[in-house]
């Protein structure tokens, strides 16, 4: 794959067991805030879909209002829901992701294990590089 897909896929495994982010995170996490709809293709061409250790959990990731995909390319639509529900994640009375309580941080658990899937090793932020001008990305820098 390309170079922001492979982006894509680093991010979207620090995502742990029982949180979900959101494309326009991941995207704003790799240095391309405005490539949210970028993320979704990356992720629907996923090579390793899955909840193991080893794989990408492309399921964790939905839209900014806690919507999940229409059309979840691993397992068709329920698909999504069904796994998120088996990480605990809770939904909203609309079938949308409880964001007020399963949306990730952008940090690393404290305690890395296996069943919380990949981290940095020293449990730093996993944001944007340092430097990186909101300013200019936003376009408000006159």
């Amino acid at each position: 794959m390309g170079e922001f897909s492979d982006k894509v896929f680093e991010a979207v495994r620090k995502v742990p067991r029982g949180k979900v982010a959101t494309y326009g995170q991941i995207a704003r996490m790799i240095g391309s805030p405005r490539s949210a709809r970028y993320v979704g293709y990356a992720l629907r061409a996923n090579p390793a879909p899955g909840i193991d250790p080893t794989s990408i959990p492309c399921h964790r990731i939905v839209f900014k209002d806690g919507r999940l995909t229409d059309g979840y390319a691993f397992g068709g639509p329920g698909e999504q829901r069904r796994l998120l529900e088996g990480e605990g994640i809770a939904f909203t009375e609309d079938g949308c992701v409880d964001l007020d309580a399963c949306l990730w941080n952008g940090h690393a658990p404290a305690s890395a294990s296996a069943s919380a899937g990949p981290s940095d090793a020293d449990g730093a932020p996993t944001a944007p590089p340092p430097g990186f001008n909101w300013e200019r990305e936003l376009g408000e820098d006159g």
